[in-house]
């Protein structure tokens, strides 16, 4: 039986590795498939809130052009508790490649979440700013400072649904295509990095080397698996947290009737390593094209 060509796509969170969102999307427009709705959540509702607005391919030559020290540049650090980047700096810059839009308004149907802080509860985003929603999706715990929005102050959606399936407005009008840049287990993929287009003996300032030294969870060095090395007690609460994330993804995946599942491992790269969106986007196209083969020809 023919498998139906209109998608419903659900992109996970994940940091920089939601870039490989830009792939899948590639990959399912060139086997012929047309995206109706799209559930987002934290980089995925970044990625999926571009493409919606019909901005995806600015949006890819935007964050493709960025090496190490522009990522940087882009990071209004702070020293508040609730988190060490402020979170402004980089969405003041997209909007002048991507004006801001009202949800209600795009061409395909979008929706986001985000947790609220004082309830606890689950946001979805459904109209409004696209970029208040993707900013308050967006917001990692002790990463970003929460989005404020109205009177509410706004985390990161993936703290309750990474996986936003639950989003999607009739899981049964299309073939339903998640993917989850969270897996603990899936072997990634050995890409090269895109080379830096500044001189090669230009050294990062001294105050990112510091930060990288502090956060080594989201900028890690080596992405080989030690099975003797020690975790200092900011990385034993984010490896918790992962685990926990990654449990929950299988739980939903397994309560939702789902087409196809693409899985970018979580080792792949580090949460906020945007300096390697090419390698990402090829990671997530590569993946995408064994995922939608055995979709279309069966297990």
């Amino acid at each position: 039986m023919a498998k139906k060509k209109t998608v419903s796509l659900v992109l996970s969170s994940g940091g920089a590795r939601g870039l490989a969102h830009i792939g899948v999307i590639e990959e399912l427009e060139h086997r012929g498939y047309t995206i109706a709705e799209i559930a987002g959540c934290s980089a995925g509702a970044l990625v999926g809130g571009m493409y919606a607005a019909g901005k995806l391919p600015e949006f890819k030559d935007w964050i493709c052009n960025l090496d190490r020290v522009d990522v940087f540049s882009l990071m209004d650090f702070t020293f508040s508790s609730r988190g060490f980047i402020k979170g402004e700096k980089v969405y003041q810059a997209l909007k002048r490649v991507v004006p801001d839009q009202n949800i209600e308004e795009l061409s395909i149907r979008f929706s986001c979440n985000a947790v609220d802080v004082n309830s606890g509860k689950e946001h979805v985003f459904t109209q409004g700013s696209l970029y208040k929603a993707i900013r308050a999706s967006g917001s990692i715990p002790s990463v970003f400072i929460p989005a404020k929005a109205e009177k509410q102050h706004f985390i990161d959606g993936g703290v309750l649904n990474p996986v936003p399936i639950s989003l999607i407005s009739d899981p049964h009008a299309h073939a339903i295509v998640v993917v989850d840049t969270n897996a603990l287990e899936e072997h990634y993929l050995d890409q090269p990095s895109k080379p830096s287009r500044r001189p090669q003996g230009l050294a990062l300032p001294s105050w990112v080397k510091d930060y990288q030294g502090k956060m080594k969870t989201n900028f890690p060095k080596d992405r080989k698996k030690d099975p003797q090395r020690t975790y200092s007690a900011l990385e034993l609460v984010n490896r918790s947290f992962d685990l926990l994330q990654d449990r929950y993804c299988q739980l939903l995946l397994e309560n939702y009737p789902v087409d196809a599942q693409i899985k970018i491992a979580r080792k792949q790269c580090g949460t906020l390593e945007f300096h390697r969106a090419a390698e990402l986007i090829e990671v997530g196209r590569i993946k995408t094209a064994a995922a939608l083969d055995l979709m279309e020809h069966g297990n």
